[in-house]
């Protein structure tokens, strides 16, 4: 199973825990973008199936780079007149997304990679060599307690 189904295929446990679905990425619409349509309908449901839940917020980015999301950005910012932390923010891809709180890297990798480079100032990064399609609740609890034991230091 891909694993856009196998992520989206999980909406009932999803809000059983009353966690919501986000998406970044190119603007489905917007020239250039690249999100299959198969792809573009399961997370368009999955957003609005999980709209109502208040908890959790599960972010999954698909045509996704921080670079690209920061020159659009900066660009609509300038196109309007006032380039501030402000507007730039105000011209992401998900400009109501807060700050990232924990960013969980997968597979082994150490590095950021192009990835919300504007909404992890102060994240706690977690490190992990599972791949994501393997990533599990055990895995997400040890995550959960390294950000734990990081913010009370």
């Amino acid at each position: 199973m891909s694993l856009h189904r196998k992520l989206f295929a999980r909406i009932d446990e999803m809000n059983e825990n009353n966690a919501r679905t986000r998406w970044i990425g190119r603007p489905f619409k917007e020239r250039g973008a690249r999100t299959p349509i198969y792809v573009q309908k399961a997370i368009t449901k999955a957003i609005a199936d999980t709209a109502h839940n208040s908890g959790l917020e599960v972010t999954v980015a698909f045509d996704y780079g921080s670079r690209a999301e920061l020159l659009r950005a900066a660009q609509l910012a300038m196109n309007h007149g006032e380039v501030t932390p402000e507007s730039i923010s105000s011209h992401l891809y998900s400009p109501d997304m807060p700050d990232v709180d924990l960013l969980i890297r997968t597979s082994g990798e150490t590095r950021i990679s192009n990835f919300m480079l504007w909404q992890i100032p102060e994240a706690t990064v977690y490190f992990t060599d599972h791949a994501w399609p393997d990533f599990n609740a055990a895995e997400l609890d040890q995550a959960i307690s390294s950000f734990q034991r990081d913010k009370q230091r």
